[in-house]
């Protein structure tokens, strides 16, 4: 089994006292858009900052939810929802929750990439072949995930293994396309 970890826990923390995961997406909130997209590609889990969080309410049944300290920063949560994975896991496929152009059939690209190349890692990435959202690791990778710290993502976890990496080109540059501000948002809003 390929489960998705979709990272929510941050704390929006330049949005101005918005929650850009709680922003609308064609009528609703872009967490509850990106976890339906998942879910319909395979089993989901989605890091949260508490059980009771608002973002949760947002969420579909079927999500599984981690909760973790998001005072400790993007690196703690992807090690929490590794960690709640299971043994059944074959790989996982990481995505960053705030990313809205990405759709059930890119995430579905990925993982039938890494199905048919057999390759540790696979990422999707914008046409023109810079790295991007959603990365895909084997089982095999997810020891290398406890040298994590702070808040940075896995993307580090890519360095120096291009060789065994796959790139899954997504349409535009939606593989990068994230959205973390007021102005981002209305600058996306303006384009759609």
């Amino acid at each position: 089994m390929i489960a998705t970890l979709l990272l929510a826990a941050g704390q929006s923390s330049r949005m101005g006292g918005r929650d850009k995961l709680l922003e609308t997406v064609d009528g609703v909130p872009l967490l509850a858009l990106l976890t339906a997209r998942a879910l319909s590609v395979g089993p989901t889990f989605v890091t949260l900052p508490s059980a009771d969080h608002p973002r949760r309410f947002a969420l579909p049944q079927s999500a599984q939810i981690v909760v973790v300290d998001a005072n400790l920063g993007m690196a703690h949560s992807i090690k929490a929802g590794i960690a709640a994975l299971g043994d059944t896991a074959t790989g996982v496929m990481i995505l960053p929750a705030d990313m809205p152009d990405i759709t059930a059939s890119d995430m579905a690209a990925v993982q039938a990439a890494a199905a048919e190349s057999g390759l540790p890692i696979v990422r999707a990435s914008t046409q023109d072949g810079r790295a991007g959202h959603p990365i895909y690791f084997a089982a095999s990778q997810f020891p290398r995930f406890a040298d994590l710290d702070g808040d940075r993502g896995a993307h580090r976890l890519t360095l120096g293994l291009e060789d065994q990496t796959r790139l899954v080109a997504l349409e535009g540059d939606r593989a990068r396309l994230d959205l973390d501000t007021p102005e981002d948002w209305d600058a996306y809003r303006a384009r759609t």
